[in-house]
């Protein structure tokens, strides 16, 4: 069996497809992953002897360049281009098709499923993009909905006009020049028939309307067997449990001011830091003993052994965390981040703070809050409760597809 799996976007986008790849592989299968030609994606899927396929420009750039809304049909079109280029050569003899990522490029890698007449799965990594008469749509940047619309239904109808605004017409000129017919409602072609959900059904509850009929897997999550550095292993055992800082993909924490405030925050609780530099290039504020930078590392490893983690409430940071038993303090930036910081608060496994851009004095206050004895006890509690076989339900569903 071949599966090519395709995405385009962040880590968040890609470390899941490094999970379900393992265990495809583990199950016999050739696995593929078209996916950015960013380093660290590349070195997770050579951890697991899985090639990576690159498409499109480094996604770390393109986020860091903070490109205007006002660009995006015409991103969409290059990323659209890009997969019908990549994904077709990388298709070829494959029997299954998974797609995720941004919704352009999923888009994008479907219609060349459809080009070739391989089976596909529509995958997403958090429900917000699933039509559901229980909440409303997120916005896309430069496009919000009108204030006084509040009917979901509604406003669904209304994002599928937007998406149809921002990405219709590079994916309908697309797939035109590979013969294949317009496409008239961009987000269902992409959701298609029964979607895939990778989250944790306890994280990530998902409430089924009669409409759509979704697949929750649980997350795709690679058992992380990374020693920890030894520098690392040195400053865990010189004292108390430190707490973890770290905003993951997210570019716009980068300045020295965001390290200053977690840093200063962390110290006013009497602990020490991790702080992980990221995209946004956290570095330390000053030479005390008591604050540790690392780069790439296993947060498997190290999130048992912290006191509690700071994060941006990307879904598999915070599915992470919540495994590991962490408390959970979450900064949330943009997308479906308030989401995440919103379940971990309704769950009481950690606080969620108001707003992208925490002072010293609220990021000390939710971190005495997520520190607190009760905090820890039931974060321990909701981790026995998570599914750890999500990537090999994923697999098993595959292989069964592919088998009829």
């Amino acid at each position: 069996m071949r599966v090519l799996l395709s995405t385009y976007g962040s880590r968040g986008d890609v470390e899941p497809l490094v999970g379900l790849a393992a265990r495809l592989r583990e199950s016999g299968a050739q696995v593929r992953v078209c996916a950015p030609p960013d380093e660290d994606f590349a070195q997770r899927l050579d951890h697991i002897d899985v090639p990576l396929v690159p498409v499109g420009p480094s996604a770390r750039a393109l986020t860091v360049a903070a490109p205007p809304p006002s660009s995006l049909p015409e991103r969409a079109a290059a990323v659209i281009a890009g997969q019908l280029e990549a994904v077709t050569a990388a298709a070829e003899g494959c029997d299954v098709l998974v797609a995720t990522g941004m919704l352009p490029a999923a888009a994008g890698a479907l219609s060349v499923a459809e080009k070739l007449g391989i089976r596909s799965v529509s995958v997403t990594f958090q429900q917000l993009t699933l039509p559901s008469p229980g909440r409303p749509p997120l916005a896309y940047p430069g496009r919000p909905f009108p204030p006084e619309v509040t009917d979901n239904r509604v406003l669904w109808g209304l994002d599928a006009e937007s998406i149809n605004a921002l990405f219709g017409a590079a994916l309908n000129t697309n797939r035109a020049s590979i013969g294949l017919p317009p496409v008239d409602d961009v987000r269902d072609y992409v959701i298609g028939d029964r979607p895939w959900l990778a989250t944790d059904p306890v994280l990530d509850p998902w409430q089924q309307p009669a409409d759509l009929d979704v697949v929750q897997t649980g997350a795709w999550i690679l058992p992380d067997r990374r020693p920890l550095p030894a520098g690392l292993e040195a400053f865990l055992a010189a004292g108390a449990p430190p707490v973890y800082v770290g905003f993951g993909s997210m570019p716009m924490l980068a300045s020295q001011d965001a390290a200053q405030v977690a840093v200063e925050a962390v110290r006013a609780q009497g602990r020490r830091a991790v702080v992980a530099r990221g995209w946004a290039g956290l570095a330390p504020i000053d030479d005390r003993g008591d604050c540790f930078v690392v780069g790439e590392v296993n947060q498997q490893a190290l999130f048992g052994r912290v006191a509690a983690v700071v994060h941006h409430g990307g879904a598999g940071t915070t599915t992470t965390a919540t495994r590991a038993g962490a408390p959970q303090v979450v900064v949330p930036q943009t997308a479906d981040q308030p989401y995440w910081a919103g379940r971990v608060a309704r769950l009481g496994i950690g606080v969620a703070l108001d707003g992208p851009t925490p002072t010293t004095e609220s990021l000390s206050a939710a971190l005495r809050t997520a520190l607190a004895p009760e905090t820890r006890v039931w974060a321990t509690a909701v981790a026995t409760m998570i599914r750890t076989d999500g990537a090999a339900l994923a697999a098993q569903l595959l292989l069964d597809a592919a088998g009829r």
